[in-house]
């Protein structure tokens, strides 16, 4: 399971994570089907603060250490 099929389980729904981040539904779609899980740069932190999934599971080749791009005062609960 990518980082993205875990933003989706953790929101309950595709459309669900879609609102929340203010896109349509459509858009997660292409993400998950036309880029294979990979989630735009600039979506990354906003998802990482909706669910808890980190940049490094939802990007890994942006966000190589499993700590990177996540708060200093958040990383202790990593």
């Amino acid at each position: 399971m990518n980082g993205l099929q875990k933003a989706i389980l953790e929101m309950g729904s595709s459309k669900s994570l879609a609102q929340n981040l203010g896109l349509s539904q459509m858009s997660i779609s292409k993400w998950k089907n036309k880029y294979k899980g990979r989630v735009p740069v600039d979506r990354v932190l906003a998802i990482y603060e909706l669910t808890g999934i980190t940049p490094h599971e939802l990007r890994p080749d942006i966000y190589p250490n499993p700590t990177d791009g996540i708060p200093a005062d958040k990383q202790a609960t990593i």
